[in-house]
């Protein structure tokens, strides 16, 4: 049975593939796709499909066939950024996005199709792809969603260094409003990542015609402009031999094998002991399939909060200016090379991308007189849970029948939650103030909150702060018949709730529990709930979940509490409880659950 961080670590070793070569060409060309006379006519940024390389080798590993076809497409933004607000008022509510189009110091909102986008997950059946075999078969044709946070980077030295824009797109069910956007002069992959399934294709050599579908082209006026890509599928097997790449082990599918191109770099943590795929050195670093679930509820896709897969990757393609690699006899711009930037999963990148160093904690315990200052503070919310399901107690607790779920809290703002923890020498639990902070940022205030305690339990070994949420089964009446022993809990910011609300941020740290929680030995510890984000929580293991043994079959409440004891201080204290209805059925051992909609959200 794995922890809490242990399945941290295991989420990270496990990402999809995501092929990408160790050199990528982008010509002026390319990129400065002229639209035609009905595109252009079309207001907002340039948009344009271009292919990172005309060819890719994609591999299908034997012990979990599939594979994952990132063909290295992606959308870029010219004249602007390509931006989206995607909202809904409360759950009995449809998604709605709109476009922001922004032209100077004139912002003008464009709202798309009702019914085009349904979650928060990106623009459904935006591209579409055929992939012929070499004797011109069609042997697959498919379209797929769009997350215009995805892996990203610049296409233009002159770009803007850094997007504004978040890394990925949500997909907590109950996420309440998001924000999309490419980079004015960056480029988006256009591949799904999680959101995708895995292709069967056979070991061999196809062609892919990927292309913008036609609702979106005339959407956005994006140029009728197909990218051919030239595919080899290689068929390997984990158990390669460790000193070459030949043997009945691996099974090539092209003449090259590419070894020193990882194929998916950037999604191995540092944490792997394998061999990151240099050329020349051994056998090709293994790509990692997507994770399995593994044990308790459904798919949280919480780096460190859930035993399965984090968000869509977002390993940034940043396209970055070779100087070196001028090739003779073209213009300034179309002549230089262009690499893309090879980044690991390391502590605190929780997402492939962005790097998350945890926010320091004061270096003393405050001094003076604790007082509550007239300053913005935070709004601490629940989400409904979620990713409900009947567990057994695996050999920790045998013959026993547990609901297991997750649970969200999140921070609606306007102000971030800031909890410090102080250790006196020797002592076993530190004690925690949360702190306040004027409009520029200045502290001006802190007030005691309770206390941090030390987990020492193998795969946890962090400081949790005590009292922040509870966990309560009540019964039809809403009265409570069992109650979740887990109410002490590291903050981290593992989901994007809602990125609308006001002071959100879309770029928070601490996103995972390598970044915030502290070591044995820490003398103090800073934890943060940023604006707009989220903290889940996988109730899966016996003391946490549920225990549904001996209860009588019928209807349930799930509720999720934050800040029980009112020990933090928030703007509102009225909207920190959620419900969500269940209906247990069922006999012991054999116990079910049935979870009703919630409003317009069906998932359980």
């Amino acid at each position: 049975m794995m922890t809490r961080s242990q399945q941290s670590r295991t989420s990270r070793l496990t990402r999809p593939s995501v092929a990408i070569a160790a050199a990528v060409a982008v010509t002026a060309g390319v990129v400065a796709a002229a639209p035609d006379a009905k595109t252009a006519a079309v207001a907002g940024p340039k948009l344009s499909l271009i292919a990172a390389s005309k060819s890719v080798t994609l591999d299908s590993w034997k012990e979990e066939p599939g594979v994952y076809l990132d063909l290295g497409t992606y959308l870029t933004s010219e004249k602007g950024a390509l931006e989206f607000k995607v909202t809904r008022k409360s759950y009995k509510d449809p998604v709605v996005a709109s476009q922001i189009i922004r032209n100077g110091k004139k912002t003008t909102t464009k709202a798309l199709p009702a019914g085009l986008v349904k979650d928060f997950s990106g623009l459904p059946g935006f591209m579409e792809v055929n992939v012929v075999d070499a004797a011109g078969k069609s042997v697959l044709k498919k379209t797929e969603s769009f997350c215009p946070n995805n892996a990203s980077g610049r296409v233009r030295p002159d770009a803007p260094a850094q997007s504004k824009y978040p890394q990925s797109c949500p997909v907590n069910p109950f996420t309440l409003g998001s924000v999309w956007g490419v980079e004015n002069g960056w480029a988006a992959n256009t591949y799904a990542g999680y959101y995708s399934e895995p292709v069967q294709l056979a070991a061999g050599t196809y062609t892919a015609k990927v292309s913008v579908t036609k609702k979106y082209r005339d959407l956005f006026g994006i140029a009728n402009k197909p990218q051919s890509v030239k595919l080899t599928v290689r068929e390997r097997s984990w158990e390669a031999p460790e000193g070459g790449s030949g043997g009945a082990a691996t099974k090539v599918a092209s003449s090259s094998l590419h070894s020193g191109h990882a194929g998916h770099a950037g999604h191995q943590a540092a944490a792997d002991p394998a061999p990151s795929g240099h050329a020349g050195h051994g056998a090709p670093a293994r790509t990692d399939a997507p994770a399995s679930a593994t044990t308790g509820a459904g798919a949280t896709f919480n780096v460190g909060h859930g035993p399965y897969p984090p968000a869509p990757p977002a390993l940034p393609w940043a396209l970055k200016k070779q100087a070196a690699e001028k090739q003779a006899g073209k213009d300034a711009f179309g002549a230089q090379g262009f690499s893309a930037a090879r980044v690991g999963d390391r502590a605190g990148q929780t997402d492939g991308s962005r790097q998350a160093p945890g926010a320091q904690p004061n270096a003393k315990r405050p001094t003076g007189k604790a007082a509550v200052p007239n300053v913005p503070k935070p709004d601490l919310r629940s989400l409904p849970a979620y990713g409900i399901t009947v567990s057994d107690g695996y050999e920790d607790v045998p013959g026993k029948d547990y609901l297991a779920f997750s649970a969200n809290v999140w921070n609606a703002g306007p102000a971030k939650l800031v909890v410090d923890g102080f250790r006196s020498p020797g002592a076993e639990l530190m004690d925690a103030y949360q702190y306040f902070y004027d409009a520029k940022g200045k502290q001006v205030g802190y007030t005691p909150t309770g206390t941090m305690e030390w987990d020492p339990r193998p795969g946890h070994e962090h400081w949790h702060f005590t009292d922040f949420a509870s966990y309560r089964l009540l019964k039809a009446d809403k009265k409570e018949t069992v109650r979740s022993g887990k109410e002490a809990f590291c903050l981290a910011n593992t989901d994007a709730v809602d990125y609308t609300v006001k002071n959100a941020n879309w770029h928070p740290s601490n996103t995972d529990l390598s970044t915030a929680c502290g070591q044995e030995n820490s003398i103090s510890v800073r934890e943060v709930l940023d604006v707009g984000s989220g903290d889940t929580y996988t109730q899966d293991l016996p003391g946490q979940s549920f225990d549904i043994t001996n209860l009588p079959n019928g209807t349930y409440y799930i509720q999720v509490l934050a800040n029980p004891e009112n020990r933090l201080k928030e703007t509102n204290h009225k909207n920190n409880s959620a419900l969500r209805k269940v209906v247990l059925g069922g006999k012991k051992g054999a116990r079910t659950v049935k979870v009703p909609a919630h409003h317009l959200v069906n998932a359980n």
